[in-house]
């Protein structure tokens, strides 16, 4: 594109700045001669301060159009005075110069910017003040993926540019995974819901999972299918796998899961048999126990979870030393009882909560959980809420459902692409009690969901207490404002230095847009939804 054409309606000569006097790989210094255009307070805006940084200049180079960033602004003269008007009389050794970052190229066949590669600028190239109009056409740039993908409605308009607002395709969003980081009270949830609310009203499929109830009544009905776990959504014990039960109950170690399975096993025997009993040891025959469990076959899935407390306390045996009587049965063991009472604790402290035996039941007038996700995964256009708040606060069971639902969706086959959504994720980070890490189900959804159609959309507080294997899958954040170093320092890797300066000044609401589906970092405005959300911080 010529220059001409990207000034349309203007004369570029308006906005000519200086000449190109030093060249680098990644930036260059320009030598400003026009020094009334950086004091012509008619070309001072939102968008236009010339006088300072952080504004965009266009370079007309050999190879095309070049956009850059002006980072660093400087004059010769030591008495600001002396130059705050360009009616000054400037001396032969006076000068004004401007370093500026190259971030893109538009080639002279193209009407789109695009990286820059090895291009680089010249000396003697020409430097012009970029419009309003030359920025627009640099954020219709920016995406490189869905040409001709339809862009969701604006959710958010672009720091110190208030007119252009930002309208991204759902696949620059979303196809690497998108995660939203955030101190408390940086807008986090509010940015979450934004795009949340355009995703739903626009028939695009979501998945939420909301473990506060925070977004309950931000859909309606008819936009949403709602669950609540515990209240009118059960699944079936026999469903969740030995990992998951243990994820569950945060077994401390190898031990404590081992006993919670042969507890769980002997339940699934009981349960066979017809027995609403747990499965006394002490005093049985050692052979005839071990051959009664041994039946337990694969389809023998389901048991009475109410009894678990008392089945570990019937696990605590040992075998007695062999004697000349042949006594072959089993004796009680206070050592392991003592070994299994803190486990017992743990579910016992679990089923106090009363919607916890309600979850895991088989209530014929509630729906099953994994029902509801098979049905939906096959149904274009239909999104899915599933609140676990009734649930209690405990991380074991909400780490334990989202394993559970991403390990099921994992399995499906031939579903409709739809959005993760996981509210405060460091929730399901590490277990109290060991190093057992939640996110088995997660990372693999980083890794292979985007294969099936399966996009995460994830908040946190802390990225430190994510998985670093689930960490690395994430090619989108939108980072708000962060005040400790490690978790700048996690982020780092995703920002300028430029960016990083500015993590901690980030007022509420202001977000920093990295991706891979981007060809420069956006600094944004989030507007808030109108939708309901309980947020809201109470006053003291």
């Amino acid at each position: 594109m010529a220059l001409e054409s990207l000034f349309k309606g203007v004369d570029p000569k308006e906005y000519y700045i200086g000449k190109v006097t030093q060249v680098y790989r990644s930036n260059c210094v320009a030598q400003i001669e026009n020094i009334s255009l950086m004091s012509d307070r008619s070309k001072f805006s939102k968008s236009f301060l010339p006088n300072t940084i952080n504004y965009f200049v266009i370079i007309d180079s050999v190879v095309g159009l070049f956009l850059g960033e002006v980072f660093e602004n400087k004059a010769s003269r030591k008495n600001i005075f002396e130059i705050s008007s360009g009616d000054v009389d400037v001396k032969s050794n006076d000068y004004q110069e401007i370093c500026i970052d190259t971030i893109s190229l538009m080639p002279t066949d193209s009407d789109r910017f695009q990286l820059a590669g090895f291009n680089t600028l010249g000396i003697t190239d020409k430097v012009y003040l970029a419009t309003d109009d030359v920025y627009k056409l640099f954020l219709k740039s920016l995406e490189f993926t869905g040409v001709n993908e339809e862009p969701l409605p604006p959710f958010a308009t672009y720091l110190n540019k208030s007119q252009a607002e930002v309208s991204l395709k759902p696949s620059t969003l979303f196809n690497r995974h998108l995660m939203c980081i955030g101190a408390t009270n940086s807008g986090k949830s509010t940015t979450a819901l934004a795009i949340l609310d355009k995703v739903v009203s626009t028939k695009r499929k979501a998945l939420i999972i909301d473990p506060t109830g925070e977004y309950r009544n931000a859909f309606s009905n008819d936009e949403i299918t709602k669950l609540t776990l515990g209240v009118d959504t059960t699944v079936s014990p026999g469903k969740i796998s030995m990992e998951q039960w243990e994820k569950l109950f945060e077994t401390e170690n190898s031990s404590q899961g081992a006993v919670l399975s042969e507890a769980i096993t002997s339940l699934r025997y009981m349960r066979k048999i017809g027995s609403e009993t747990y499965y006394q040891k002490v005093g049985e025959d050692i052979e005839n126990t071990q051959e009664n469990i041994a039946s337990v076959g694969k389809d023998d899935t389901d048991f009475n979870i109410e009894l678990l407390p008392e089945q570990i306390q019937a696990e605590s045996v040992c075998e007695p030393e062999r004697d000349n009587n042949f006594n072959f049965k089993y004796r009680y063991d206070t050592l392991k009882a003592n070994l299994n009472a803190s486990l017992v604790q743990k579910i016992q402290y679990q089923m106090t909560n009363t919607r916890f035996l309600s979850f895991f039941s088989n209530d014929p007038g509630m729906y099953n959980l994994l029902d509801v996700i098979e049905e939906f995964v096959h149904l274009p256009d239909e999104s899915l809420y599933i609140d676990t708040s009734q649930l209690g606060a405990s991380e074991g069971i909400g780490g334990m459902i989202i394993d559970l639902v991403s390990t099921f969706v994992m399995s499906r086959d031939n579903i409709c692409p739809f959005v993760f959504f996981i509210d405060e994720v460091h929730r399901y980070a590490k277990s109290r009690y060991s190093d057992k890490d939640y996110h088995g189900g997660l990372t693999l959804l980083a890794r292979e969901g985007r294969k099936k159609g399966i996009f995460l959309y994830l908040t946190t507080q802390n990225p430190k207490d994510v998985s670093p294997i689930l960490f690395g899958q994430i090619g989108t954040m939108l980072i708000h404002r962060l005040m400790l170093n490690d978790e700048i320092h996690a982020v780092e890797s995703h920002l300028d230095d430029y960016a990083i300066k500015h993590v901690r000044k980030l007022n509420q609401g202001e977000v920093i847009l990295t991706s891979v589906n981007l060809l420069h970092n956006m600094f944004i405005h989030v507007n808030k939804s109108p939708r309901t959300q309980y947020n809201d911080t109470p006053q003291l």
